[in-house]
């Protein structure tokens, strides 16, 4: 890249341009799919009081085990989120069996840790009775927070009381196929709303239903929608998402445009530092110097903006699937071999790009707004009545059997096939998602 020749690398100021090739090239990094990875979020509950909040030296005090180097046989990463959330991120594997199960040996001590210390992994989109404190005070939490509060309390929700599971695919070849870049981006948003409903697990807020049965889906929906929906479509992805990215509004500023520091957690800068960022201002606006007397963005800082993105689909040199509410137990396992398989099957993959057509805004006409791509009122949908939505309910019996089909194909192991079935017969056949169990409960009460 041009800005990077004078030896100081990434502190050199990028044009608008070498920033737009800058998206392409990190984020839509092309191969064969291959790989797959997961993470997973849990609200971390007392265990016999779920609607106590966990004092942060208590959980520092039950993660400690776990956080050390090498604690997790197989090599996931513990992070922590603002309301004390807990995330489990595996490391990429070479196919789905392998990630699945490395990350359930990786859990299972998680799991083992928090119960010696009386506490709980609660799988669930919202938490269902509290509203923690944020309790992480990196500047960035700090100016994101700030950032929020403008629009509104749904920013503070996210942050706090949110959770997810969220499945990471290679981007695909260059191919026109199936195996190709641009059919997988466009796949990975034609089933977002299908594993929204099929998934939907959030829909008590204060011990009350809310009227969404995937409250954490309606709650990124209300937040700054430059950078938490889908992008608009276009024929280049890569295209699509350098737009995007560029005319997002920035979250935070950085004191320097070095790029060092995990950009979730620990920084080497000053803890008491301000990253508040100027309002209104997009990346965009940052090159062509619509702030004056800020200095020149660099590589660096684009990255870092790019972290702080949130749709539903977000490509990072993969694909990251971010629409799924946290599930109970080991329901995880379903929703990700569920994802992956739809999008890494080639026969799963045509199966469910054609159970998905209802979806999509002009049955999949090319030339409107979302093109080949369901609207913002289907997500909504997908998340306000799940498979009560006659289209949604028959896309993912559809899909849920081109899974079943492609993992006898693919010789699976047995459980995850039969992970899959059962969830297919509790749930999809059924016209029902985790969400209604809750809703059943809290009337049986």
């Amino acid at each position: 890249m041009a800005g990077g020749s004078d030896g100081h690398g990434d502190l050199v100021g990028l044009d608008e341009d070498e920033a737009e090739a800058h998206v392409r090239g990190v984020c839509f990094k092309t191969g064969p799919p291959e790989q797959t990875g997961v993470e997973l979020e849990w609200l971390v509950q007392d265990r016999s009081d779920p609607r106590a909040l966990i004092p942060v030296d208590r959980l520092d005090a039950a993660l400690a085990p776990v956080e050390a180097p090498g604690a997790l046989p197989r090599g996931s990463r513990i992070t922590r989120e603002p309301g004390g959330q807990v995330e489990l991120s595996s490391a990429p594997a070479p196919a789905l069996p392998a990630c699945v199960e490395a990350m359930a040996a990786d859990l299972a001590v998680l799991r083992t840790a928090v119960d010696r210390a009386g506490l709980v992994l609660a799988g669930r989109g919202l938490d269902p009775f509290r509203d923690p404190p944020r309790v992480l005070d990196h500047p960035r939490y700090r100016a994101m927070e700030g950032f929020f509060d403008r629009e509104g309390p749904w920013g503070r929700t996210m942050m706090r009381r949110t959770a997810s599971l969220q499945v990471n695919l290679d981007c695909g070849d260059d191919s026109p196929g199936v195996s190709g870049h641009r059919s997988r981006w466009a796949l990975a948003h034609r089933i977002g709303p299908v594993l929204v409903a099929a998934f939907a697990n959030s829909p008590l807020r204060g011990g009350r239903p809310t009227g969404w049965l995937s409250t954490r889906q309606a709650t990124w929906d209300r937040m700054d929608p430059g950078r938490t929906r889908h992008p608009r479509h276009h024929p280049d992805p890569g295209t699509a998402w350098a737009g995007y990215a560029l005319d997002a509004r920035l979250l935070c500023l950085r004191p320097s445009g070095r790029a060092d520091g995990d950009p979730h957690g620990s920084s080497p800068y000053d803890g008491d530092a301000d990253w508040s960022a100027p309002p209104g201002l997009t990346f965009r606006g940052w090159l062509r110097g619509e702030a004056p007397g800020l200095r020149r963005p660099t590589a660096a800082d684009l990255e870092y903006h790019l972290s702080t993105l949130f749709p539903p689909v977000r490509p990072r040199g993969w694909l990251e699937l971010r629409m799924i509410d946290a599930q109970d137990g080991d329901d995880w396992i379903v929703a990700t071999v569920l994802a992956a398989t739809l999008m890494d099957d080639p026969v799963a993959a045509d199966t469910a790009w054609a159970a998905t057509e209802p979806l999509c805004a002009g049955l999949g006409d090319p030339d409107g707004p979302d093109g080949p791509l369901p609207s913002d009122e289907t997500w909504r949908r997908a998340a306000r009545i799940g498979l009560a939505d006659p289209d949604l309910a028959k896309a993912a019996r559809t899909c849920f059997a081109a899974a079943e089909s492609a993992l006898v194909r693919a010789g699976a192991p047995a459980a995850l096939r039969q992970a899959l079935t059962d969830f297919a017969e509790r749930y999809p056949e059924r016209g029902r998602c985790p969400a209604d169990d809750r809703l059943d409960a809290l009337s049986r009460a």
